[in-house]
């Protein structure tokens, strides 16, 4: 929910202009006319449109890459988890996914915000919720329907508040997410979602699923995976050994826990 800025410099005043249109008629005579350079390619401005839409939403809404990275990262885990739950019992394992920016697309909210140059608040996102219009983000349906081909469970792990867990569970049936359990936020001064994969694990409540062996996380904030936070940005790259394998993370560029992180 960052609008970005890019502000264009003026390159060439009036004085610097006469200057050189002097100096060029004096050599006109004895020089032939020299190629003119190419012009540099103009900076894309985050309103390129004319609108005040961020660049962050625009990538989300728009582009070919995000559909791209959500398609390549959904056949990736498909043939990861197909790998990973060969011989085991249908019924006995799980795989956990996030929902907003992971299954779910509230792009269309954040650009209705920029829209009104508002920002977010509670009042807006309920309406929003309470819509029910978010859409499947690219592969995230043929996923959950591999997920319950190979004999696992689809546990959606949200930090949307549980008091918008109903219109939450119906948003995500219009859409053809078929989840067996959908937890969400109920301590509103803790978003740790690591009670929340553990109650899954060891089939205790919140859950209402017997105890289950979670294969695999998909989420697009690193707190989507269990006990990470924006700490593990500066550690070796061995700190990411999960990723790829228990681990899928999609692009969200629009908001989430990076935005406090400070730049190097």
């Amino acid at each position: 929910m960052r609008a970005l800025t890019v502000v264009s410099a003026r390159l060439a005043g009036a004085a610097s202009l006469a200057l050189l249109l002097g100096g060029a008629a004096g050599c006109a005579a004895h020089q032939a006319p020299a190629t003119p350079a190419p012009a540099a390619a103009p900076a894309v401005a985050p309103n390129a449109g004319g609108d005040s839409i961020p660049l962050s939403v625009r990538w989300f809404r728009a582009s070919a890459e995000r559909r791209a990275a959500y398609l390549q990262s959904y056949r990736t885990a498909g043939a990861v988890l197909e790998r990973r739950s060969a011989g085991l019992p249908a019924g006995s394992w799980a795989v956990i996914l996030d929902a907003d920016e992971t299954v779910i697309d509230n792009s269309p909210y954040e650009q209705e915000l920029a829209e009104r140059q508002a920002k977010y608040d509670e009042a807006s996102w309920r309406d929003w919720v309470l819509r029910e219009a978010a859409a499947a983000l690219p592969g995230a349906v043929g996923f959950t329907e591999r997920v319950h081909a190979l004999g696992g469970k689809v546990v959606i792990v949200t930090n949307r508040d549980d008091k918008y867990c109903d219109p939450t569970r119906a948003n995500l049936r219009k859409v053809g997410i078929a989840a067996d359990e959908v937890l969400c936020k109920t301590d509103p001064k803790n978003g740790s979602k690591d009670p929340r994969f553990e109650s899954v694990a060891a089939g205790m409540p919140p859950s209402t699923l017997p105890a289950l062996q979670v294969l695999m996380w998909v989420g697009d904030n690193i707190q989507d995976f269990p006990r990470l936070t924006q700490a593990i940005r500066t550690a070796g790259d061995g700190a990411f050994a999960d990723f790829g394998e228990t681990y899928i993370v999609l692009p969200n560029p629009m908001y989430g826990s990076w935005e406090r992180n400070p730049l190097p």
